[in-house]
Order: structure tokens, then C-alpha cells, then sequence
């Protein structure tokens, strides 16, 4: 079509009339020019941002495991724990007290003065010569030791794989955005090449409208992606110990989700975990301090053997207030000290004992329980997580394949849109295929980083605090 095919008179009179509506038509683009240069503004103030700001994974897991508050909890129960094991063992070890008792004697008696100064002290030391209970104690207060170490081991777990998790799902819908975003600039173009055709006569109104109206529905997809990923950072931060403040500026993951073949050795990996996994570890260690609680407790129906000493030294003479008498040896008490043996036996309980034992013994068999469905359970979710990764990975493939289908098509109708001869129905449509594939092939990828996080927590493989754990476990 010619656009110049009926040229007016310079000196017309209707010229005025005949391009106003011509500049009207042209109000949209340079709206649309201006929303443009607001876009590239704020592009260019976040890029400088996220330099400033990104966070790889291994920083903010460094981030993580330096300053999470239930990281440091569990770090400050570790040294209760120590004085635990104090307190335990104290039962094995020798008690020594000295008790010093001092006054003053008032009266008058011939011979004396009114007020005579006394004083004397007395010692006791006793040593456990047997004791059932002292063998349980003593493995029991290494056991809490044991059990502090791990369940720092659980809280490092859990703090690690939630700072992952939510590392990854930032990644995951900062990528959905900057694809929203893509895709709002090639609508952006459409709009502008159907303003363009409007303005030259080439199509009417609503085909500009409708191109507008199409760019506009992407908006409340990109505020809900932009809301879940500052939920992400938020829960990051939470995680590091962090305390976003408004106005400072905020942190940005930085990385791609990248899709890899995983190799999986199912049989192994269930066998390591078992072996390995933090929280098995705490539930047999609980199984375990359950039995010598119980020991402890049974340990009151034997005989108790101990050595004891008991002294007392007085320092000056006391006299007896006897009314005087031949001997001088009677006003006199000496300094003494004894030494022996103590035995002690219950021999009848009244119920105490028993009742106490029985307590204990359904606590240990509660958590032999719970150990046995964690045991049952472990090859069950690494089972799960396996199937997962076969279905992701079919699922990339096929994606694979028809985003480059889509996006060939998505060009394809655009630039006939241009020219006139696709609808904005066709055009939409091959919009909304092209954005949900590309959408599914990043969810793919975002699902295996998960799965592979997963993996890594089922399987144990996270971090260990104790090297030495495995050694005093048996």
C-alpha cells in the first residue's frame, strides 16, 4: 500500500483537522518510549545493586553456619552439655568437706574469765567404693555429650538445606522475572509496530488496543513472581542471621540453575545413610541414654559400698562444767579422727524405685520405636527422591525440545504480525505457549536443584561436626 498515495495541499484548509488524529495515534508511543527509558533506569540502578550485593550458595551457607541463631543455640548447648557430663561423673568421684564451727563461752567462774573464745573443726571424706550406678553415669554423661553434638549436627542440616532451598527459589523466580521482563519488551515491540500500522491506516484501533492490553497481563505475573522472590531473600536472610533494614541494600543470589545428569547408586547411597544421616545418629543416641537412665535408676536395688573419714581437731582446751573433779583429764577433750567402711542395701522398695524404672523403661522403648520408623523411612524417601529425578529429567528433555520450537514460532508470528498477516488471537497464543514452556523448562531445572538438595539431606551429606562421634558410639 502506497502511504503517500493522497497527498494534500500545502495550503489546505482542513490540514489541522487531518493530523490531529495523527498526533493522537502517536500519544502511545511515546508513552511506551518513556516507560522504556524508565525500564532501562531501573535496570541499570539494580545491576549496579546486585554487583555490590550478589551472594553466591557457598557464601550464603558460610553466611549460614557462622551466624544462624539456631546454629549458635545449639552451639551454647553443646557447653551445657560439657557440665552435664560434670555432673554425671561427680557420682564416681571422691567428696571431701571441712565444717568449722567457732564461739565464745560467757560466765564467771573462779579462776576464769568471763568470756573464753572456742573454736574447733571437723572433716568428712567419703569415696565410693562400689556403686552400680557409676559405670551408667559414667557412659551416660559421655552420651550427652554425644547427643549435644548431634543435634547441633540436625540444626546445621536443617539451617543449611532451608538457606539452599530458599537460595535456589530466588534463582528460580529472579530467572521467571527477567523472562516476564524478555517478554514484555517483545510485546513492547508488538505494540509499537501496531501503533505504527495504526498510524499509517494500515489497521484500526482495536488492534492497538489489544496489543496493549496484552503487554498490560503480564504485569500481576511479574509482581507475584517479584513477591515470592523477596519472600526467598527474606527467609535467606533469616537463615544468615541477618537483619534487613529498609533502605540498605539488598542482598542478590547470583547464579544460574543449571540442569545435570545425576548418576545415582541407590543401594549405597540408602546404606551410607543409615550409616551417616545426623538425625539416625540422635535417635540411637537417645535409645541409648533412655537404657542408662535406666540403669542409673535399677542401680538403687544393689548394695552401695563406701569409705569414709570423719575428723575433729580442736585447738584449744574446753572444760567441762562437771562442778571440778580430781582427774585433769577430764576437763580436757581431745582432738580425733575415725576412719570405716559404710554399707548400705534397700532392701525393701516401696514402689519408688519401681515406679520410676518403669517410666524409664517405656521412654527407651518409645524411642526404639521412633528410631526403627526413621530406619524404615530412609529408604522409602531416597526412593521417592530417585523416581524424582527420572521424571525431571524426561520431563527437561521433552521441554528442551519444544522451547526452541516455541520461541522459533513466537519470531515467526511476530514478524507477520508486523506485516499483517497473524492475528493478536495467534499472536497471544503462541506468546503463552512460548512463556509456559520456557516457564516449565526452568521449573524442571529449579525442581532437580531441589531434588539434589533433597539427596543431600537425606543421604547425610550436608556436614558433620564430630569426627569422632562414630568412634565413641560403640
Amino acid at each position: 500500500m502506497n502511504l503517500f498515495c493522497s497527498r494534500r495541499p500545502v495550503g489546505d484548509a482542513n490540514v489541522g483537522g487531518a493530523l490531529a488524529p495523527r498526533f493522537v495515534a502517536a500519544i502511545p508511543t511515546l508513552r511506551i518510549a518513556k516507560r522504556l527509558q524508565k525500564s532501562l533506569a531501573a535496570a541499570l540502578i539494580l545491576f549496579c545493586a546486585a554487583k555490590s550485593n550478589a551472594l553466591t550458595l557457598d557464601e550464603a551457607l558460610a553466611r549460614t553456619l557462622e551466624k544462624n541463631p539456631t546454629i549458635l543455640d545449639a552451639k551454647l548447648a553443646l557447653e551445657q552439655a560439657m557440665g552435664r557430663r560434670f555432673v554425671l561423673r561427680s557420682i564416681g568421684l571422691p567428696d571431701a568437706r571441712i565444717q568449722i564451727l567457732a564461739g565464745d563461752q560467757g560466765g564467771k567462774r573462779a579462776g576464769q574469765s568471763s568470756n573464753q573464745p572456742f573454736g574447733f573443726g571437723r572433716g568428712f571424706f567419703s569415696q565410693a567404693l562400689f556403686d552400680a550406678a557409676i559405670p551408667a553415669s559414667r557412659r551416660r554423661g559421655d552420651i550427652e555429650v554425644l547427643l549435644a553434638e548431634q543435634r547441633l549436627n540436625v540444626a546445621v542440616v536443617q539451617q543449611l538445606h532451608t538457606a539452599r532451598i530458599a537460595f535456589y527459589t530466588a534463582l528460580f523466580n529472579d530467572s521467571l522475572r527477567s523472562l516476564g521482563e524478555a517478554q514484555r519488551q517483545r510485546l513492547l515491540q508488538n505494540v509499537t509496530a501496531q501503533t505504527e500500522r495504526y498510524q499509517a491506516g494500515q489497521t484500526d484501533r482495536g488492534a492497538m488496543v489489544a496489543a496493549q492490553l496484552l503487554e498490560r497481563e503480564l504485569d500481576p505475573r511479574i509482581e507475584d513472581v517479584r513477591r515470592i522472590y523477596e519472600g526467598a531473600l527474606l527467609t535467606l536472610a533469616n537463615c544468615m542471621g541477618e537483619n534487613p533494614k529498609p533502605g540498605t541494600n539488598q542482598i542478590r543470589p547470583e547464579g544460574d540453575l543449571i540442569f545435570a545428569a545425576t548418576n545415582i547408586d541407590l543401594p549405597a547411597d540408602t546404606t551410607a545413610a543409615l550409616e551417616d544421616r545426623a538425625d539416625l545418629r540422635l535417635a540411637r543416641l537417645l535409645v541409648r541414654a533412655a537404657g542408662e537412665d535406666q540403669r542409673i535408676i535399677e542401680a538403687a536395688y544393689y548394695p552401695a559400698l563406701d569409705a569414709t573419714i570423719t575428723g575433729t581437731y580442736i585447738p584449744i582446751t574446753v572444760h567441762t562444767a562437771n562442778g571440778g573433779s580430781p582427774r585433769s583429764s577430764d576437763n580436757i577433750i581431745s582432738s580425733e579422727g575415725t576412719a570405716g567402711v559404710a554399707f548400705t542395701w534397700r532392701v525393701v522398695d516401696n514402689g519408688k524405685v519401681g515406679g520410676q524404672v518403669l517410666r524409664a523403661r517405656a521412654i527407651r522403648e518409645m524411642n526404639e520405636i521412633s528410631l526403627h520408623q526413621l530406619e524404615a523411612n530412609v529408604a522409602l524417601e531416597l526412593k521417592r527422591i530417585h523416581n524424582n529425578f527420572h521424571a525431571i529429567e524426561g520431563r527437561w528433555k521433552s521441554l528442551s525440545a519444544a522451547v526452541t520450537g516455541a520461541e522459533q514460532n513466537v519470531t515467526v508470528v511476530q514478524r507477520t504480525l508486523a506485516e499483517g498477516l497473524s492475528s493478536q488471537l495467534e499472536f497471544r497464543t503462541a506468546e503463552g505457549s512460548f512463556l509456559e514452556t520456557k516457564s516449565a523448562l526452568l521449573s524442571a531445572a529449579y525442581q532437580q536443584n531441589v531434588a539434589r538438595a533433597e539427596w543431600d539431606r537425606a543421604t547425610g551429606r550436608y556436614f558433620q561436626f564430630s569426627g569422632d562421634t562414630a568412634g565413641k558410639l560403640h
